[in-house]
């Protein structure tokens, strides 16, 4: 559904024109996995598959949702209503007004709006379509409301929405990335100082181009695997008597690792501090125009994520696996983990090969067909019209 669509289904189901149309895309993370609630460092990209919001004022003092996914399904909450907890505010309406709540934390004035959400971005495939919604309704409602914020405000306020409302333990790169990833660029974002830099990263003018395996085993960052890698980060972190795991560099590792008391500890521990490093000698290839030189350091993150830190699957790495096996320079795990996505990094006369290699071995292990999609850096939440 494109922008003229969605604001069809607007007038349809409100008899009305929307007062706008305001988008915000899903994210691939190049590299840079299960750092950011580390204050590591992260290297997200924008996709083109994104999710649209139209909406428009009303004078209700509610708030009514429907979405082009949910035919038939309508939500009506109070603004008084919208709140952690309320029976009012459960299901996928919660994303939508978790972030409402959150910019009604920051004490602005909001508005009751209709709202008609299309999101083309696959739920559980670990391309945060969480994130875009939650970015496109702070967009969308602070305008309406008669003000603007700059992305990274957009971004803590929809981050405040997954933690506090919907209930996700998460760092603030999803949010981050589809609130401010520029067209053509990878996004360093440092979580702890809250730096930002978009680096050009333009794959096609190297003939390669980045596939996302999506593995169809849908994930929920909900179920407490998540928050059990976090709680042993902070409990690693408490234990090295540092503020975050960031703060522990690869030459401080070996020492750091002796203080740690099992080997899941010292696991997650090695893993955000080698990831750290990782996305550090991306960042000075891709400045040095070499990329074709990060492929083993996308494949060693997986291996990473899969050995030390526990969050892969059978599906991710069948696909990481076929890829590599296929030609891909490398390939890793994207997302939360256990399910999601995959990218690989793959010459471009390859891609098909590629595909296929990798639809065949899933057939072969009788897991569910993946979805195939080539994605390119593409531009953060905006407003359409």
């Amino acid at each position: 559904m494109n922008t003229t669509t969605v604001s069809d289904l607007f007038r349809r189901s409100y008899g009305r024109k929307p007062d706008g149309v305001f988008s915000a895309p899903g994210r691939v993370n190049l590299i840079g996995e299960h750092t950011d609630y580390n204050g590591g460092l992260v290297l997200p990209f924008a996709i083109d598959a994104r999710a649209h919001l139209a909406a428009g004022r009303a004078d209700s003092g509610a708030i009514r949702i429907m979405s082009a996914q949910k035919p038939g399904e309508f939500s009506q909450v109070h603004l008084d209503d919208v709140r952690p907890g309320s029976p009012a505010v459960a299901g996928w309406p919660g994303y939508l007004l978790g972030a409402i709540w959150s910019l009604q934390q920051t004490g602005r004035p909001i508005e009751s709006v209709d709202l008609v959400l299309d999101s083309q971005i696959p739920a559980g495939a670990g391309l945060s379509s969480s994130a875009a919604v939650e970015c496109a309704t702070v967009l969308a409602v602070s305008a309406l409301s008669g003000y603007s914020m700059d992305p990274l405000t957009i971004a803590r306020i929809a981050q405040r929405a997954e933690n506090d409302f919907v209930g996700v333990p998460c760092g603030p790169m999803d949010q981050t990335a589809s609130a401010a990833c520029a067209e053509g660029s990878v996004l360093l974002f440092d979580t702890r100082s809250g730096s930002t830099e978009n680096i050009s990263f333009d794959p096609a003018a190297h003939d390669l181009t980045v596939l996302v395996v999506d593995t169809q085993v849908a994930h929920s960052l909900a179920d407490g695997e998540y928050g059990k890698r976090r709680t042993s980060c902070e409990l690693a972190a408490e234990i090295l008597g540092v503020t975050q795991l960031r703060e522990v560099t690869v030459d401080d590792l070996p020492a750091a690792l002796s203080k740690l008391p099992d080997d899941e500890l010292r696991r997650r521990l090695r893993h955000v501090v080698t990831e750290n490093d990782r996305v550090e000698s991306t960042v000075e290839l891709l400045r040095a125009g070499r990329i074709t030189d990060i492929g083993p350091l996308l494949t060693a993150s997986h291996a990473s994520l899969r050995d030390d830190y526990d969050v892969s699957c059978a599906e991710l790495d069948a696909a990481v696996d076929t890829a590599l096996t296929a030609g891909a320079l490398g390939a890793r795990m994207t997302g939360g983990g256990f399910g999601g996505s995959v990218i690989a990094l793959v010459p471009t006369d390859l891609t098909d090969h590629v595909g296929a290699a990798v639809v065949s071995a899933f057939a072969g292990h009788g897991f569910r067909p993946p979805v195939l999609r080539r994605v390119s850096p593409a531009q953060g939440a905006r407003r359409e019209n």
